[in-house]
């Protein structure tokens, strides 16, 4: 059961709540155009043959403040300079399409709740709350976080370097790391505390933030400069399809013990913990496949942290012809070039994310598989070549016979 306190949170701190449209600039004014149209954003799920639906994915339209979508701009190793008054108003100027897919496991009650509230929870999180985020997590979980400073968060705490703590309320703005983290810490704080499942129960998560660029602003889908940021932690996956060379571009890395970013993080806690299964997969403890993460919080303190990785970069639009969020029921089965490859010819978004998901079915998909599509200026037109179809081809073949040879046994 949810806490009723959870919804106090983001009303208190101002939230204006998650737009399900988009808007546009023309001429004479502004257009809006809803999210939830097929034809829009494809999403598409199936159960495979386990007993519950633990994945999630939803869609949003986020009013952020422009002066902090400024500052994250300014602070990238190839600084962008971006004028808030160019995009024709404030709700244009603040206007950002946020993506998100959620992988539950031990449970569906963790990725549901993300699903309805942390687009909520992004949008309403304040620098005031990011010293006692801190102080909590340290609090709650000790073991790991024990010397844990704040991560990126480490400026607006006591832990700040030479003592220069930034103070909430000075005129200095949060970064989009920033923020996503606090609400990510925040978000995880109420799982724990409203969610009585959540000690063995959690979700992984990957969300991507598109934000116009141009002059004036447009949805994404026509933007030609677009500012794209992926909070990511667990083995959900963000894709992104270049137009001209149809090869895939990788947002998003595993969040599993043996991966380069967390086997340098999770050294300090013994090289025993990380032990393989029966089917030679690693697990953290012997338990736990992914180290990042919502929930789970018997596992926090031996390291596993809802910190997410979060980066910022600036995309041509027209130069991109879709992106795609995953989880790894699919990934598991298809490699990265091949989730791509498999829609260049799809005529809209909904009947791409069938298509990815019916092929895992067709490879014999047991885990649950949900795939969100999101076209962009080069929906339609995917050049280079289809590298991977005489390969997938003969998977499927293969599949299809082993399953009919096993059916005559």
């Amino acid at each position: 059961m949810i806490l009723r306190s959870t919804a106090y949170t983001t009303a208190r701190r101002g939230a204006r709540g998650v737009h399900d449209f988009v808007r546009g600039a023309t001429a004479g004014g502004t257009y809006k155009v809803p999210l939830n149209n097929p034809k829009i954003v494809g999403i598409y799920s199936s159960r495979g043959s386990r007993e519950y639906q633990e994945d999630a994915a939803t869609v949003g339209s986020l009013q952020l403040r422009p002066a902090e979508l400024r500052t994250t701009l300014t602070k990238l190793k190839s600084p962008y300079e971006w004028d808030p008054s160019s995009s024709g108003s404030e709700f244009l100027a603040s206007q950002v399409t946020a993506f998100g897919i959620f992988d539950g496991h031990g449970g569906r009650e963790v990725s549901t709740y993300l699903k309805d509230n942390l687009f909520k929870i992004i949008e309403g999180v304040e620098s005031d709350q990011i010293e006692p985020l801190v102080e909590w997590t340290k609090d709650r979980h000790a073991g790991y976080f024990k010397r844990w400073r704040g991560g990126s968060l480490s400026r607006w705490t006591k832990f700040a370097i030479n003592g220069q703590k930034q103070i909430p309320g000075d005129g200095v703005e949060m970064t989009m790391e920033e923020r996503l983290t606090t609400a990510f810490l925040q978000a995880d704080k109420e799982i724990l505390e409203g969610i009585e499942k959540s000690q063995r129960c959690g979700s992984t998560a990957s969300l991507v933030l598109l934000h116009s660029l141009d002059s004036p602003g447009q949805p994404y889908w026509s933007s030609k400069e677009l500012s794209l940021t992926v909070a990511h932690c667990g083995d959900t996956r963000a894709l992104l399809c270049h137009r001209t060379t149809g090869q895939v571009i990788s947002l998003t890395e595993k969040h599993h013990a043996e991966s380069r970013v967390e086997a340098s993080r999770l050294r300090r806690m013994g090289a025993e913990l990380l032990v393989s299964d029966s089917f030679g997969e690693s697990r953290w403890m012997g338990v736990v496949e992914n180290t990042r993460g919502f929930g789970d919080g018997d596992w926090k303190p031996s390291g596993v942290t809802v910190e997410p990785d979060v980066t910022t970069r600036i995309i041509d639009g027209q130069e991109h012809s879709y992106l795609i969020l995953l989880t790894d029921g699919l990934t598991s089965l298809l490699t990265d070039q091949e989730l791509v490859d498999l829609i260049r010819h799809s005529f809209d978004p909904t009947r791409a994310a069938k298509t990815i998901v019916h092929f895992a079915e067709d490879l014999g998909a047991s885990d649950n598989c949900t795939a969100i599509v999101v076209p962009l200026g080069g929906w339609g037109d995917v050049g280079g070549e289809d590298t991977t179809k005489d390969r997938r081809e003969y998977r499927r073949r293969r599949f299809g016979e082993m399953n009919t040879r096993m059916q005559r046994m």
